[in-house]
């Protein structure tokens, strides 16, 4: 097994309550997931604790994972697992109010990967959080 941690920071112009509603929300994830192509509800309501939802990404290795809510402590923290072939990963996201109008946004992912990889295919999962986060910063603060 092979664990790759990532961590993104961010501030964004939205406060905190609104955000953590937005991210909160896995009808918005086509909003700002630019490779996401699939997400389909499995069972309970979307976002809350212990519903689940199917999602997949564009790309040459179609990647497409169940995930599910274990924890929704708004407006401070979402945790969800992402199960897929060969990999689990551990999502943490916290919200903090910087100001009434600004929040820091902290998304943590730790993959469980059964495969080998080199570094190059690290660099990539790490990248590629970062762009969705960022991504999730302009969605939100467009909103």
């Amino acid at each position: 097994m092979r664990t790759i941690k990532s961590v993104v920071e961010l501030e964004i112009n939205v406060p905190q309550d609104k955000l953590a509603e937005l991210y909160a929300d896995p009808d918005n994830n086509k909003k700002w997931m630019d490779d996401l192509d699939l997400y389909e509800p499995i069972s309970g309501e979307p976002g809350m604790v212990g519903s689940k939802y199917r999602f997949g990404q564009n790309g040459n290795r179609k990647m497409v994972f169940v995930a599910t809510v274990t924890a929704r402590n708004l407006p401070d923290e979402v945790k969800l697992t992402l199960d897929a072939p060969n990999v689990q990963v551990s999502v943490t996201v916290k919200f903090y109010a910087l100001t009434p109008e600004m929040t820091k946004f902290i998304s943590e992912e730790v993959f469980l990967l059964e495969e080998i990889i080199n570094e190059m295919v690290e660099k990539g999962i790490k990248d590629a959080h970062r762009r969705h986060m960022v991504a999730f910063k302009h969605f939100a603060e467009s909103y």
